[in-house]
């Protein structure tokens, strides 16, 4: 595989069966599984619970970031990872703590990250970024998938990897929204690691040569 990790997104696989899809795509080389959790709050939509991530991670040995986009993600973050999540990657436009949701991430051994809307200034959060393991850049509004690249995401993410070198952090730069090969292209381009890839992915004919082609093998 290339160096870019490929995040398929969960929330854009068929619901009659998440296992298959988590099944499909790691066997298609997929290192990561991206899975969106909302709360009807802080995005107009809902979607999962720990009960789906437990029930996947017993199947499946994919790096779990779970993306909560939800109001007081440090309520949720201790059943999420013990539910199986790697990864916990909160909003800080949102309602919660900060501070008490990367506590509770270092304390129960899982890896933090922040994730930015598309209005977020960069440096808004900057203080948080050593320590996180992920910087996700929405490159649409969080809430539903199937919305179209924002042209503005592969600067944002040039800025982010430039930040990365001025604070020093080992952080991952992600994207996620609109992720096909072209404009997953432009923002490898641009310094991302992480590729999450939703609808262009789950609805492609050959998955794994989809995978392959985003990860630049």
């Amino acid at each position: 595989m290339g160096n870019t990790i490929v995040a398929p997104s969960l929330f854009a696989a068929q619901s009659d069966n998440y296992g298959a899809a988590a099944a499909l795509v790691e066997r298609g080389g997929a290192r990561y599984l991206h899975i969106d959790v909302m709360d009807g709050h802080f995005v107009p939509n809902l979607s999962f619970g720990p009960n789906i991530v437990e029930g996947l991670r017993a199947k499946s040995g994919l790096y779990f970031d779970v993306h909560l986009m939800i109001e007081y993600p440090e309520r949720y973050i201790p059943a999420f990872i013990k539910s199986g999540a790697d990864c916990v990657t909160i909003h800080p436009e949102a309602a919660g703590d900060v501070d008490e949701s990367l506590r509770l991430c270092r304390e129960h051994g899982a890896d933090f990250g922040i994730a930015l809307k598309p209005g977020t200034s960069l440096d808004a959060y900057e203080r948080y970024y050593p320590q996180c393991a992920i910087l996700l850049i929405m490159s649409i509004e969080p809430g539903f998938g199937g919305q179209a690249f924002m042209p503005s995401a592969p600067e944002r993410i040039a800025q982010a990897k430039r930040r990365r070198g001025e604070l020093n952090a080992g952080y991952k730069i992600s994207v996620d929204g609109g992720i096909n090969k072209e404009t997953g292209a432009l923002c490898t381009g641009a310094g991302a690691d992480i590729l999450v890839a939703g609808s262009a992915l789950f609805r492609s004919e050959d998955t794994a040569k989809f995978i392959r082609e985003l990860a630049g093998e």
